[in-house]
């Protein structure tokens, strides 16, 4: 099975008969991608107006910008064990009802504080989508191309940032330019939070047409099922019985994936579990999500215009997209290594880039701006880090995360490494508005630093997965 299948990949002569439908399936589980990043970086433009509607310092913008994240560490943790007693839709279904009721709230908040409830409880939906998407992907999918599959749970994020900045662009314009503008009654930037009921609702109802995980399936004794699911996935060609024995017998010679099973090493964790701690923890402490969530407060803190700056954040939004399908045509043909190595030097270049250009940030309160050389720097090294990271680390990491892990801990360890990834994503979230007030270029040149220490992080630790099985990870 796995001799043919590397010799269809090699050759391209062949493609599975059902290929149309793996990607029909793969996209519906990463529409819990495209809400993870519509509701992520949607708060980017509601930033100044809550801000001005609160009243509320730097430090306390930060905490109810970055507190979705602390959300999604605890969406991440579960996951894994509720998708192995639920199943895979189940736990997507879920997602798609407290994505729902977070934008609900989060667009008719009391107070601050109810509005950081209400982000959390988002929050919580974004972990668990981040976590099942690949996880699902990873078991559906034909091995030859199981890489390209993958890597639309970070297309379909890509997606929804950039749809929730075209969304926030319009609506800004369409309030005469203030986030606080009114609109259908409320404030602009209330809507702006309101949004993200419709993909959400789509994302539902979607799931009810997608069928469960083989994996699953096989796990919970429904072989007819996985049958059934197996010969749509890989086709009626496959030999059914042998893949059934396969994956049963790679069930039943591990045991269920408890916290205990990742312990282990002189760390106290596994190797491979401290592997992909470090790539969600490094993808995050390049200051990626700075862009997504500040961007417009970013470029005005450097004396760009409220309506230019909705302009360059849907701008950036688009690179990122560009460089998401780079990845998605790469990933598969030179590996996940030299793609992530080829991303960390391209992001620390533009990195330091747009640290340069901060430096000479002069004036004060509204006459704030950078000269005209260094503003063009800055914009240029700003989109060109989202490129280096979106044709890289922003698909890699989540390929890897479905694919490194062994089968008898890869819930588990999934889990782990993305909530993993989700605190330092707050911490970085949480940290920048007080930075930025600090010294912009200083925390831009942080940034730069984890980017080049990415590089022999790569180098000597993290695996490389192209071509290989599932079932051959242990």
């Amino acid at each position: 099975m796995s001799t043919t299948t590397n010799a269809e990949r090699e050759t391209g002569a062949k493609r599975p008969p059902h290929l149309s439908y793996v990607i029909y399936i793969a996209a519906t589980a990463a529409l819990g991608g495209f809400l993870f990043g519509y509701d992520s970086a949607v708060i980017n433009g509601a930033v100044e107006g809550i801000r001005g509607r609160f009243d509320v310092s730097s430090g306390r913008l930060g905490t109810v910008v970055a507190i979705a994240l602390l959300g999604a560490a605890l969406g991440a943790v579960v996951a894994g064990r509720l998708a192995d007693r639920l199943g895979r839709i189940r736990v997507m279904q879920v997602a798609a009802a407290l994505f729902v009721i977070s934008s609900i709230g989060s667009m008719l908040p009391f107070s601050i504080w109810d509005l950081a409830f209400w982000r959390t409880l988002g929050g919580v939906a974004i972990g668990m989508a981040s976590v099942i998407a690949p996880a699902y992907i990873a078991e559906v999918s034909p091995p030859a191309y199981r890489g390209r599959l993958a890597s639309f749970q970070q297309a379909a994020i890509v997606l929804g940032i950039a749809v929730s900045q075209l969304v926030n662009w319009g609506l800004v314009n369409l309030a005469d330019g203030d986030q606080r503008g009114s609109l259908l009654g409320l404030e602009a930037w209330q809507v702006m939070l309101g949004v993200g009921v419709v993909p959400a609702l789509l994302y539902g109802m979607m799931t009810l047409g997608i069928p469960e995980s083989p994996r699953f399936l096989i796990a919970g004794g429904r072989t007819e099922e996985a049958k059934r699911v197996l010969a749509d996935v890989e086709g009626k060609g496959t030999d059914l019985d042998a893949r059934i024995a396969e994956v049963d017998a790679k069930i039943h010679t591990e045991h269920r994936s408890t916290w205990r099973d990742l312990i282990g090493g002189r760390g106290g964790l596994l190797p491979i579990v401290w592997v992909g701690i470090g790539l969600s923890v490094f993808q995050q402490l390049v200051g990626i999500n700075v862009i997504f969530y500040y961007s417009n407060s970013l470029w005005q803190s450097v004396g760009i215009d409220p309506g230019e700056s909705f302009f360059y954040s849907f701008t950036t939004s688009i690179i990122n997209i560009i460089g998401t399908v780079i990845a998605m045509i790469f990933v598969d043909r030179i590996g996940r290594k030299p793609l992530a190595l080829i991303g960390s030097a391209g992001m620390a270049v533009s990195l330091g880039l747009t640290a340069w250009a901060f430096s000479f940030k002069e004036g004060t309160g509204d006459s704030i701006r950078l000269p005209d050389a260094q503003g063009t720097a800055a914009l240029i090294g700003a989109h060109g880090f989202v490129l280096f990271f979106a044709l890289s680390w922003g698909v890699v990491v989540w390929v890897l995360l479905g694919e490194m892990f062994p089968n008898r801990i890869r819930a588990a360890a999934l889990g782990i490494a993305a909530s993993a990834q989700w605190v330092a994503n707050w911490a970085i979230s949480q940290s920048f508005p007080t930075l930025s007030d600090w010294n912009l270029s200083g925390a831009y040149a942080m940034y730069t630093v984890f980017a080049l220490l990415s590089i022999p992080f790569i180098l000597a630790w993290v695996p490389e997965t192209k071509g290989k099985s599932l079932e051959e990870m242990g």
